[in-house]
Order: C-alpha cells, then sequence, then structure tokens
C-alpha cells in the first residue's frame, strides 16, 4: 500500500492537525525525523504524496544540515513525477528554493495571530474557492520565500507578502502555519522563547498568542480543513500527470 511520507525536521513541529485530518481521511502516512538523522528515501516507489513540515533551521543553512539538499532533490523529483507535494513553512521555503526561486529574511519578523487575504490571482484557486477573502492564520518566521516559475500567488499579508502558492493542482506551500493545534501554540512558546525577543511589531507576547487560544485554534481547524482538501483529494489519488 502507499503511503504519504511526512519530512519532521524538529521535535516541536509535528504534522499537527493536518495528521488529525489523514487519519479522518484513512490516508496512511509515515513521518520520517531528518533531525534524528533518518535517511531520506532514494526513489518515490511506494510513495503516493510528500509533505515537509516546519523548522527552526534556514533552508539556506545547506552546510550545517547536510540532509536539506538531498531533501530539495527529493522534492523535485517528487514535483516532475505529478506526484502531490505540500510544505508549511520552512517546507514552503524548500518547494520555492527546490523549484528555482529564493529564500531570504523577511522584512520583519512574524510570530502569533495574524490574517491574511487572497491575492486577485489567487481568487479563482481552487484552494481558496470555499474560503472568505480575508481570515487569520498562525505565523512563526523570519524567512519568507519567493515565487518559483509556474508558481500562482494565493495568499498575502501586510507584514509578508507571499504566505502561499500553488503550482497546477498538486502542489501547495504555505509560509505560514494552518496545521497548528494549540498545545503545539503552548510548546513554541516554551520552545522557541528566544524568538520572542524581537521588537518587531509583529510578535506577539506569549499571553497574546495564548488568549482564547482554543476558540482561535478551533477557527483556525475549521479554515484548515477547507484549505487542505483540495490537496487531500489529489492525495487520495495519488500521482497525477506533471
Amino acid at each position: 500500500m502507499s503511503e504519504i511520507l511526512i519530512l519532521q525536521h524538529a521535535e516541536h513541529e509535528s504534522p499537527g492537525f493536518f495528521g488529525e485530518l489523514l487519519r479522518e481521511h484513512d490516508l496512511p502516512f509515515r513521518i520520517l525525523r531528518l533531525d534524528l538523522g533518518e535517511a531520506l528515501p532514494t526513489d518515490l516507489d511506494g510513495i503516493r504524496a510528500l509533505v515537509m513540515m516546519g523548522g527552526p533551521m534556514s533552508v539556506n543553512d545547506e552546510q550545517a544540515y547536510p540532509w536539506l539538499a538531498p531533501e530539495m532533490a527529493l522534492i523535485r523529483q517528487a514535483v516532475a513525477a505529478g506526484l502531490p507535494t505540500l510544505g508549511h513553512c520552512l517546507g514552503g521555503q524548500l518547494i520555492s528554493k527546490a523549484l528555482g526561486g529564493t529564500v531570504g529574511p523577511n522584512p520583519v519578523k512574524e510570530i502569533g495571530w495574524h490574517a491574511v487575504e487572497r491575492t486577485p490571482a489567487g481568487a479563482d484557486s481552487p484552494f481558496l474557492r470555499e474560503l472568505p477573502r480575508r481570515f487569520e492564520l498562525f505565523h512563526w518566521h523570519g524567512e519568507a520565500f519567493s515565487l518559483p516559475p509556474g508558481a500562482v500567488h494565493l495568499l498575502r499579508n501586510e507584514n509578508c507578502e507571499r504566505q502561499a502558492f500553488s503550482i497546477g493542482e498538486h502542489v501547495l506551500a504555505f509560509q505560514c502555519h494552518p496545521e497548528i493545534t494549540a498545545e503545539m501554540v503552548r510548546d513554541w512558546c516554551g520552545e522557541m522563547a528566544a524568538d520572542l525577543a524581537s521588537r518587531d511589531p509583529a510578535v506577539q507576547s506569549p499571553a497574546t498568542m495564548q488568549q482564547d487560544l482554543e476558540t482561535r485554534a478551533g477557527h483556525l481547524h475549521e479554515i484548515a480543513r477547507r484549505l487542505y482538501a483540495p490537496w487531500l483529494a489529489r492525495a487520495r489519488q495519488g500521482r497525477i500527470a506533471p
């Protein structure tokens, strides 16, 4: 049986709510922990879709993290083969760089709950048709990606111009974190507390991020369920013609 391969880069950056959706849809998946030294596959045999989670490292730190270059090679292979491919934050940056984009410092560090809005190009996207024009998501990043060749710009906000892009109907990349759960927010406020020393206005305090946390996470999950739905439908089909 083929499975969805999820590449995880840090203990505290798990699939979160996205993993819950995979179980709900009866889509088998396997998590590969690159941060623990687990080896990437050399081919795509038995893999129906590829997913990359976030991480505190930079996609440009290839000397410090020797698995970054092979991971990007696997992404290129997956996209060329027509496999549904999905990236969250660092994962979205990996997709961008693997496909010819660049990753560098965002004008501001963005951490916490901030609204995003559809771009004109994203208005007719199947990933956004069931969503309002503007909605709130969770963020935790200091770098951002450019749009690789052929990408459709989906989401933006005043803190980061490129929050999401798609390529065709099988590649979806986020700079934001639609996979977040309330438990993950609490964990990140502890695990990555050093990031919160920034004076950037888009960096919220732990108290602000955790105010009405369960309600906010519930609203995000309603959005995420619709946002992920077209990609999950593709993942159920598996490989499509590139």
